[in-house]
């Protein structure tokens, strides 16, 4: 017997990840229920600061980079310990620098958005169990009240984090270490304000964080080796002072604390992003260390790369649909190794303190300080600006156009084909089966005559001939 489905895509986790995708896909026409356990809230009980360029990148191909952009302020030095300081201002993008702007700021965003656009909203619901077979998912929850509910979709997107809910009902295992135990997280006023916007060092026992909320409070975020504790061991401010003047010679006069915590820090990742008709985003797939900023911009993008995939395999628009959603695990699961590899990098750079780590450490500050080529890389990879899907999958930047920027005509969230005026180039076997969702633009150069096809997340998806 066949049940009608109760959505497209039933997506589990409200966090900036499954925002973003549900968003995309509810801009894309399709049916998007979004379930998150906790209650209905914004909550200031963030750990992510930093909005990176890519990530702005594929806000503007949303139209909403610059509502973002208001909200915070730019850096374009990013010091990762006192010897080192990699150059954003450099990065070849129309967002040259880091964003510094609380996490809670993008979700207000993006769930307004999703809002708008049709996304139905289900808190306080908690996922079971699922089960799939080869048409639908079926999802079995709790709802607000405790009774037991039942929804069913043609795809679950998990992007329910660390501990996901989705993750442990597929079954998958989720391997990796704590790389930091015993964090404290610590929301206060400063009496003195610090020199710099971000304010991030690590010794040999301490590591420290600083950003401001820009409303006079600041997130401090800290770590002692010396003190190895379990999550629930109370902690007070004077141990956040105490660390704070370890990593960076000084506690700022830190006072009225509104919200003290203790957490540990893991470095995991699910050898699957999917399982049949089910996928995960975000930290429910992967987790980092808080260097460099990388966990929320890592799980955005991977909204951006996943969404549009969905949407056209659920309009019919893809010419081999497996091959397509399989892609989602080729292309980003080396994304999150690859952080999962610098952040870890970085991290233990950072907290190096015998002295051959300590050694290597300068030499790299020294390298990345002095070889244009190899802060080029790691700004790059920071940044996501140097992410790219094998030899022919790179990022488009925002090209000037006939039309206009590229990354605003990729606000409709569909393929566009750029070519010289006048000419119809033969597009490849996996272009998207209906031509006519293609918008055309043209090269403001008369001299290309080259084509080229950009993907609604703004990579390349083919360049060739643009026969006339």
């Amino acid at each position: 017997m066949n049940h009608p489905l109760d959505t497209d895509v039933l997506v589990v986790g409200a966090g900036p990840t499954g925002l973003l995708l549900a968003g995309d896909l509810a801009a894309a026409g399709q049916r998007v229920t979004l379930v998150e356990r906790r209650p209905h809230g914004i909550s200031n009980m963030t750990r992510a600061f930093g909005v990176h360029a890519r990530t702005l990148e594929q806000l503007d191909a949303r139209g909403l980079a610059d509502e973002l952009i208001a909200t915070g302020n730019p850096i374009t030095s990013l010091r990762l310990f006192r010897r080192l300081s990699l150059d954003l201002g450099r990065l070849p993008s129309r967002f040259p620098y880091l964003l510094i702007t609380p996490q809670y700021e993008v979700e207000k965003l993006l769930e307004r958005r999703a809002r708008s656009i049709g996304v139905e909203f289900r808190h306080s619901t908690e996922l079971r169990a699922l089960d799939q077979d080869t048409d639908t998912v079926t999802a079995h929850l709790t709802g607000p009240d405790g009774t037991p509910l039942t929804l069913r979709a043609r795809y679950l997107v998990g992007t329910d984090g660390i501990r996901s809910a989705v993750r442990t009902a597929l079954g998958l295992p989720f391997p990796g270490v704590s790389v930091i135990r015993s964090m404290v997280l610590a929301d206060v006023r400063l009496a003195k304000e610090p020199d710099e916007l971000l304010t991030v060092n690590g010794v040999g026992d301490a590591f420290a964080f600083i950003a401001p909320f820009g409303d006079g409070w600041y997130r401090v975020m800290g770590w002692n080796r010396t003190r190895h504790v379990a999550d629930d061991e109370p902690v007070d401010l004077d141990e956040v002072r105490d660390i704070a003047r370890r990593a960076l010679g000084s506690d700022y006069g830190m006072h009225d604390a509104r919200w003290i915590s203790r957490f540990h820090s893991d470095e995991r990742q699910a050898p699957a992003y999917r399982s049949g008709r089910v996928f995960l985003a975000g930290d429910a797939a992967h987790v980092h260390s808080p260097a460099g900023g990388q966990g929320m911009n890592t799980g955005l993008q991977d909204a951006a790369n996943l969404s549009w995939k969905l949407a056209a395999v659920l309009r019919g628009d893809a010419p081999d649909p497996e091959a397509l959603l399989d892609s989602y695990q080729s292309e980003r699961h080396p994304v999150g190794a690859a952080v999962l590899r610098s952040s870890g990098a970085l991290i233990r750079l950072a907290m190096a303190r015998r002295p051959l780590p300590r050694a290597a450490r300068a030499l790299a500050a020294h390298l990345l300080n002095t070889l244009r080529p190899a802060s080029s890389k790691a700004t790059g990879m920071i940044s996501g600006i140097g992410i790219a899907y094998g030899r022919d999958g790179r990022r488009v930047p925002d090209l000037r156009l006939r039309e206009g920027r590229l990354y605003e005509l990729l606000r409709d969230g569909e393929f566009v084909l750029i070519a010289p005026e006048g000419s119809r180039p033969a597009l490849p076997p996996t272009a998207p089966a209906s031509a006519a969702r293609l918008i055309r633009a043209t090269w403001t150069d008369p001299a290309r005559r080259t084509a080229l096809l950009v993907r609604p997340d703004g990579y390349a998806a083919w360049t060739g001939s643009a026969a006339r």
